[in-house]
């Protein structure tokens, strides 16, 4: 786990999580600095969003969290009851999710929403709320707030859905913001708007934000801190521009090699073969079978753990 000199918001020690018999986290840690953006990166099914949810505790059903801690703010968030969670999530923590329509009724107009989020979390006047939702719809550049605030969810675009969750996190001045893959659905153009917002935020107003991403290119230009997930494993943490210029894992290696860059002239190296299923048994480590450092003798047998390598630089690696 990467130690920094900054204070602490959330810090996730030795989660293991298990859907039935299968484990899906192994021993996550993670130190989330106040102010900061930290990318939690990785392949679809990696279990970026299970460690997201266990925070939120909106786990399904069928998920347990067998051993492990989540501090937030010198709390454990597993000791709470569900009231406590209710209190806290969209108060203290705030979901951006990947489909804001998950987020927003479509039978109430948007300007209802906002403001019945923060008299739920704040005891003021319907007066009082509504003058705040204008504001945070201000802040979050949507155009003729007075008119848009009657509009239904249908009525707005994906973007402008997704600056309206954001608005809602800043509407009861969540300390933590989990941005699950908050551009995915949206164009090039707007994803850029999208994440220049998220980053005006944790600038403005020392918001911490848990950004889960898949998208490498996207979160360099964004992210503090760079935490790298493959088959339920953190395999390499390290300041984000110590982890691109030097990248310790082959798994991390891989997936910087496999993006474009503007002078691409020979064809685009990809990631033999696909991640593990929770189900699939594979000993040693998870990615030995698609690695192009693998050695037999060694990673089929061993489990790599999370070392500092490097000064702030940490890998699981047994060979590199």
């Amino acid at each position: 786990m990467i130690i920094f000199n900054m204070e602490t918001i959330l810090n996730i020690k030795n989660l293991n999580l298990f859907f039935g018999e299968y484990q899906a986290l192994y021993d996550i840690n993670l130190n989330l600095k106040k102010g900061s953006m930290h990318a939690l990166v990785g392949e679809s099914g990696c279990g970026k969003t299970m460690t997201a949810m266990s925070v939120m505790r909106l786990l399904p059903k069928s998920a347990s969290i067998k051993s492990g801690e989540i501090i937030f703010n010198n709390d454990n968030l597993l000791y709470y009851k569900e009231k406590q969670m209710r209190e806290l999530r969209g108060n203290k923590i705030a979901l951006i999710p990947q489909d804001p329509m998950t987020s927003l009724n479509p039978l109430y107009t948007v300007g209802n929403q906002l403001i019945e989020s923060i008299r739920s979390h704040s005891k003021v006047s319907h007066h009082q709320a509504r003058r705040k939702a204008r504001e945070v719809l201000d802040l979050v550049k949507i155009p003729n707030i007075e008119c848009k605030m009657d509009f239904y969810p249908h009525e707005f675009s994906g973007g402008m859905k997704q600056r309206i969750i954001i608005a809602m996190a800043l509407a009861t001045n969540a300390e933590l913001i989990i941005a699950d893959e908050p551009t995915t659905a949206l164009d090039v153009t707007i994803q850029k708007q999208i994440m220049e917002l998220i980053s005006e935020i944790k600038k403005d107003y020392g918001t911490t934000i848990l950004l889960i991403s898949h998208d490498l290119a996207l979160v360099s230009n964004y992210a503090d801190y760079i935490s790298v997930m493959y088959s339920g494993h953190i395999v390499e943490e390290a300041p984000s521009n110590i982890f691109f210029k030097k990248p310790l894992h082959p798994y991390s290696n891989a997936l910087i090699n496999s993006l474009p860059t503007r002078n691409q002239l020979l064809k685009l190296k990809t990631i033999e073969g696909s991640p593990p299923s929770i189900q699939e048994h594979i000993t040693g480590c998870k990615f030995h079978p698609r690695c192009d450092f693998c050695n037999s003798n060694i990673c089929t047998q061993q489990i790599p753990q999370l070392r500092e390598k490097e000064q702030n630089h940490f890998s699981a690696c047994l060979i590199k």
